[in-house]
């Protein structure tokens, strides 16, 4: 049988030299402002969103990668006999899923598997990088889905944002819905559950919040073999960096990623966004 490959979308937010070193096709998810579209992470980088952000009077939203980026992915690999694992966002919060399995259905012949991640950014991007690890190990195909299914229960994100607007607005905010109107001024502790946003705690400053994202995730890697884990931010690398770091310190992992999230994910987030993303042993 001809090499696996792995598919993911934009959401994933891998940094580049991985997505490069294990050869990881990668849907964009897509950004609307205005009359324009753009490609997350293709046609607009991070820097240039949150610039554009700071003056815009118009507001972006977001669309899920197509189903013409997956067919354009298969495609290429169908024709080679490579058999296909596509890892796709959270189909709590986008359809990108639909694109993925109505891709596949173009090639009844070929051998495509598309599984939901229930995540977004390095969570997701965890379950990603175990099933692309495996692929090098030379697992099966069956081997690479069953751990790729098995993966999202050993990943997990828990993050700070500086304000509940942009979930709001995005209609992202899932439990976390309770806190809005009462709590704009609060930072909340956000983590991904069964795929929705929801709110952990409600703490009153960003740097308060911050320490307790720190002490919630240490607690849940404490006695876990093989912890790795990602710090991830939007516009804020100076606190997300300094969050990293105390969290190598306190966790010992065998892996740290730095991941600076697409815009799509700043657009439903928004700048100011802080947090760590785990995995622990498969």
């Amino acid at each position: 049988m001809s090499r696996i490959t792995i598919v993911t979308d934009s959401l994933a937010s891998l940094p580049e030299e991985l997505i490069n070193q294990y050869d990881i096709k990668v849907a964009p998810q897509v950004l609307v402002w205005g009359d324009e579209s753009y490609l997350d992470g293709v046609d607009i980088t991070p820097q240039e969103f949150y610039t554009r952000l700071k003056t815009s009077k118009e507001m972006p939203t977001t669309s899920q990668a197509t189903l013409a980026s997956f067919k354009d992915i298969f495609e290429a690999l169908v024709p080679e006999g490579r058999p296909i694992v596509a890892i796709v966002g959270s189909s709590k919060l986008t359809a990108t899923m639909n694109s993925a399995e109505q891709a596949k259905a173009l090639f009844p012949d070929a051998t495509i598997e598309v599984i939901d991640s229930l995540d977004v950014a390095m969570s997701m991007g965890f379950q990603v990088l175990a099933a692309a690890r495996a692929v090098e190990e030379g697992k099966s195909f069956n081997e690479v889905v069953a751990l790729a299914r098995k993966a999202k229960e050993h990943t997990g994100v828990m993050f700070v944002v500086d304000t509940l607007e942009f979930l709001h607005r995005g209609g992202r905010i899932g439990g976390a819905k309770r806190l809005f109107g009462t709590a704009l001024s609060l930072k909340p502790l956000l983590e991904l559950q069964e795929g929705r946003v929801e709110a952990v705690e409600n703490i009153r400053t960003k740097t308060k919040a911050i320490k307790r994202l720190l002490e919630v995730v240490e607690g849940r890697l404490a006695n876990q073999s093989n912890v790795r884990i990602a710090g991830l931010h939007a516009a804020a690398e100076q606190e997300a960096r300094a969050l990293l770091n105390e969290a190598k310190e306190r966790c010992n992992p065998v892996e740290t990623i730095w991941s600076e999230v697409t815009p799509v994910i700043g657009t439903h987030a928004g700048p100011g966004t802080v947090g760590l993303a785990y995995c622990t042993d498969l």
